[in-house]
């Protein structure tokens, strides 16, 4: 028997089991001693991860090879950016053998909001895994049933009490693992290998945010003739997009860069330094004057011209089902907006694909859900998507998903994109 901290404690690599349930602790509980310490001790640990980061990591490198761990422990680490360096060690050093989500479970003595996972991870090279997800109903008499299972032959369970499938493998990545059922889990498996992610030099397809200014109350205007038209950039916002095409022509961005992305002269200028002098103490005041107090009229982003009149595809961050919408190129992203260009597809056929309930599965797998059911179509979610390579795509199915695309059928676009991706039907 050995006692004293764990995370402080140098691992030998001499446990054939390593078994239990690591404490919660967010890193702003933590004594800022204790914190600099566990930091110091734990590469995968960041200033702004729970304490269970650091024992997962402990836990594994003290396993022999082919020794197990298996902790219950809250499986935010799989979705959150703090868990990043720890995804990476499993992946490069570990395989994942089983996890098993208990979200509604009653697991613990106390009544614990911690959405739980029992995860079994193996010092050894990736080979299959289970998934499963417990329902709330989940007890004794399920957990042996499962075992029952886990031990047996069949792919997948659909017991009362819980769902479970076998995966060919696990999430080769450092980036977000999915959360969904087990059927999804074990689709997405299958799609990552089999098809090309969204944003991809093959195909020229890039993803980004529209332009965060800092001062949108200087910056974003409705009067057309505020300074040289050459100053004044038309600017789509969420509204403009609201209806599922592009909406009205009533805001313009005053651009202070210029197309080799450097900021401009104000005093070649005149209505445009006008105007900015007048509102020096409100522009001097943002973090960013503030570091660099001779650009204090820029916006936080810089315009890029490749991005200005590019047609692209435009998308709001908060929505309850994924919506793109085709800017033929009239105007540049407001910053609640993330833009998709491509050299190498048919925006309207990529836009078809995108509105089908195939591309919102990704999206729900790996992204934040908010209250209400509403989803966040970021562009670190974006770039999950998987997606066919456009050569791929039938002339015939082409047609489908662009004129999917252009009446906003949502079913029409989703049978148009399973055929495109070789699948029947999407699971539960």
């Amino acid at each position: 028997m050995r006692q004293g901290d764990y995370l402080l404690t140098v691992p030998a690599q001499d446990a054939d089991f390593v078994v239990g349930n690591p404490p919660y602790i967010r890193s702003d509980d933590l004594l800022p001693s204790a914190r600099q310490a566990y930091l110091g001790m734990c590469s995968t640990m960041t200033p702004g991860s729970d304490i269970f980061v650091g024992f997962i990591e402990a836990g594994l490198r003290s396993l022999k090879r082919g020794g197990v761990l298996s902790y219950i422990v809250a499986d935010r680490w799989m979705h959150n950016s703090y868990g990043r360096r720890l995804r990476g060690l499993v992946t490069d050093c570990y395989a994942v053998e089983a996890v098993c989500e208990m979200h509604g479970v009653n697991a613990f003595a106390e009544d614990v909001s911690a959405y739980p996972a029992i995860t079994q991870i193996r010092r050894s090279r990736q080979d299959g895994a289970i998934y499963a997800a417990a329902t709330e109903r989940f007890d004794q008499a399920a957990a042996h049933r499962f075992m029952s299972w886990v031990q047996g032959g069949t792919k997948r369970s659909e017991d009362p009490d819980f769902r479970a499938a076998r995966l060919p493998g696990w999430f080769h990545t450092e980036g977000m693992w999915p959360s969904a059922s087990p059927e999804r889990i074990a689709l997405l498996e299958t799609l990552n290998d089999a098809f090309m992610p969204l944003e991809d030099p093959a195909t020229g397809t890039r993803v980004g945010i529209g332009i965060a200014t800092g001062a949108d109350d200087v910056f974003v205007t409705g009067n057309e003739a505020l300074v040289e038209p050459d100053r004044m950039l038309p600017l789509v916002t969420t509204a403009h997009i609201k209806s599922g095409h592009l909406d009205g022509h009533d805001k313009w961005l005053v651009n202070p860069w210029d197309d080799a992305g450097d900021l401009v002269e104000l005093g070649a200028y005149p209505q445009l330094e006008a105007y900015l002098v007048t509102k020096t103490d409100r522009l001097a005041r943002r973090h960013i004057a503030q570091r660099s107090p001779a650009d204090w009229y820029r916006t936080i982003d810089k315009v890029h011209p490749r991005l200005r009149g590019a047609p692209k595809l435009l998308l709001a961050d908060m929505k309850a089902t994924i919506q793109p919408v085709l800017d033929p190129g009239f105007g540049y992203p407001h910053h609640n907006l993330y833009w998709i260009t491509s050299a190498g597809w048919d925006l309207e056929v990529l836009g078809g694909i995108l509105l089908s309930r195939v591309a919102q599965m990704f999206v729900e797998a790996y992204g934040v859900k908010m209250r209400g059911g509403t989803l966040r179509f970021q562009a670190q979610y974006l770039r999950l998507i998987r997606v066919p390579a456009p050569s791929s795509v039938s002339p015939s199915l082409a047609g489908r998903l662009r004129q999917a695309f252009k009446m906003r059928d949502v079913g029409e676009a989703t049978a148009a994109a399973l055929e495109t991706y070789g699948l029947k039907h999407l699971p539960d």
